[in-house]
């Protein structure tokens, strides 16, 4: 694999021991170290803390030289792939602007960033599990520290599996300087979600249920557990369709839910977290309220302080408004829908839907002069339309810099769990009270009126599910991993129909799987003459 090669061996190795990481919160502190060998170096507790939260780096790392997968990355990489975005007119790479027209090939250097990243992780994640057991220290301590390597490992390995299908499955520590010592053919999917699962199981056992600063973020009991329910929600989805996995996700996600909700909130006799949704849904997304109640694990940003901040905020800020930094490189997907040639997932939501104009918004207030700077549109259909520009990464405390933002990327959060409960439930039983009931709490948040119980069939319930979690997502790295699992009533895909309807007519069943990078391809002769369906 490319990713072991002796020039990206020393490049990961370089960021993994000397620990100049430009890191994303109170837990990640930048700690400069000259330059050891690996044998030498995993010696006390500072050396096992700092392996781990190495692990944490390629959530959140930013500046001008590296995208990581929740900093830009899968926005770059996946979302404009998908049907809720486009590049905009700042958005210039090649690459970029050939995967949202689903032009890409196995060469697509994004193709193989997400690729890259992911293994480079996956690689600290192992060598951390393999010498902590081997340093002398705190034996609690010990085992959250092994248990945080697990749940990293999961999470890399379950976005690996969801984009590319089968994928070499890389679990113990190997010091090798070629190609050949890490050349490992790809695991089938079924056996990689198996380690995905002990991962987090393990995870979940060993894991606390918070923590108090400098280490709040890091990851706990809750997110395992839920990070759990989705994986089971997914293999029970296409395109395994494991259908009795609805029932452990269902049992998982309760762990999770309060007693409120329908839940346990406890798992093996011991609490998880008492989580809930905020009140006003801007705060999931407002600095002031990062790692709140809904926070069940996110990529943890700073702004403007050593390249620690969110760059994706000013990617999705118009060009040109005096005292603000924007490169409008993201913008919705416009399409045609009857008579409007202008329509978008901006105008899928209800006009009570509290989560529109937080998820978006039309105009841009100048701190230097005061005027507000929008993108009028000239739409027969709708007089005065303009475009919605994305608003989840705003930094009301950063508007003097807006290069970088401080708000944080959840990548779990409690509204998920709720609508993985009503999913699974409703596909196990049908639109059963629970059901109806988790889909409900979602809803009544973002100000609709909750479905009456018995009102829709399973069908229908299932529609009703699908179409939440896309308004309350967007933007949040989830819609395309729910575009290539979802299904109609009769239980096909509904990933190219879709597509489709987004006027992305070139889409094909195949491109629901990435194409494994060529250079991988090239260097590892295990892998040679096994790419996915469709890109060969």
């Amino acid at each position: 694999m490319k990713t072991f090669t002796q020039k990206s061996i020393s490049y990961i190795t370089l960021i993994a021991l000397t620990f100049t990481l430009l890191s994303c919160s109170d837990f990640l502190k930048e700690k400069p170290e000259s330059f050891v060998q690996e044998d030498d170096y995993y010696k006390t507790q500072s050396d096992a803390v700092s392996a781990v939260t190495a692990i944490y780096f390629f959530l959140n790392s930013g500046g001008t030289s590296v995208q990581t997968p929740y900093n830009t990355l899968f926005n770059t990489g996946m979302d404009f792939a998908g049907d809720d975005e486009d590049p905009g007119p700042g958005a210039t790479n090649s690459d970029v602007r050939s995967l949202s027209i689903l032009g890409h090939s196995a060469s697509n250097l994004r193709v193989y960033e997400i690729w890259q990243q992911h293994y480079a992780a996956i690689r600290k994640a192992n060598v951390a599990l393999a010498r902590i057991p081997d340093i002398s220290f705190d034996e609690t301590l010990k085992n959250r520290l092994l248990a945080e390597a697990k749940f990293l490992r999961a999470l890399y390995y379950f976005n690996l599996v969801r984009l590319y299908g089968d994928v070499p499955l890389v679990i113990e520590y190997k010091q090798g300087v070629t190609a050949a010592d890490y050349a490992v053919a790809r695991t089938p999917s079924t056996e990689v979600y198996a380690q995905i699962e002990k991962d987090l199981t393990e995870a979940a056992a060993a894991l606390p249920i918070s923590y108090t600063s400098p280490d709040v973020g890091r990851a706990t009991r809750g997110a395992a557990l839920a990070l759990l329910a989705k994986v089971y929600l997914t293999k029970a989805s296409l395109p395994l369709n494991i259908t009795s996995h609805y029932a452990d996700a269902v049992q998982t996600a309760e762990y999770v839910l309060s007693t409120a909700d329908g839940g346990t909130g406890t798992y093996n006799g011991q609490p998880t977290y008492t989580y809930n949704l905020f009140t006003d849904y801007s705060q999931v997304f407002l600095p002031a309220y990062k790692n709140g109640v809904e926070h069940i694990f996110s990529a943890q940003f700073k702004s403007n302080s050593q390249d620690q901040g969110n760059n994706q905020n000013p990617r999705s800020i118009l060009t040109n408004i005096p005292g603000l930094v924007g490169s409008y490189a993201d913008m919705v997907r416009f399409y045609k829908n009857g008579n409007d040639n202008f329509f978008s997932v901006y105008k899928l939501y209800s006009a009570g839907d509290k989560r529109r104009d937080v998820t978006f918004v039309r105009k841009f207030k100048s701190p230097t002069n005061g005027k507000y700077y929008g993108l009028p549109i000239t739409n027969a259909a709708v007089a005065g339309d303009s475009t919605p520009f994305f608003n989840k990464t705003w930094d009301p405390g950063s508007v003097s810099n807006t290069n970088q933002s401080a708000a944080n990327v959840a990548i779990l959060r409690y509204a998920d769990v709720l609508l993985i409960h009503a999913e699974a439930e409703n596909e196990l039983n049908g639109p059963t009270s629970k059901a109806y009931k988790s889909l409900n709490r979602v809803r009544v948040r973002a100000g609709l009126a909750p479905l009456a119980e018995g009102s829709l069939t399973q069908a229908e319930f299932r529609e009703a599910v699908y179409l939440d979690r896309r308004l309350e997502f967007v933007f949040e790295y989830q819609r395309w991993f729910d575009l290539i699992r979802q299904k109609d009533a009769t239980g096909a895909s509904t990933f190219v129909t879709n597509l489709h309807k987004v006027q992305k007519l070139n889409a094909a069943d195949y491109h629901r799987l990435y194409p494994i990078p060529q250079s991988e391809i090239d260097i590892n002769p295990l892998i040679k003459g096994h790419q996915n369906p469709g890109w060969e």
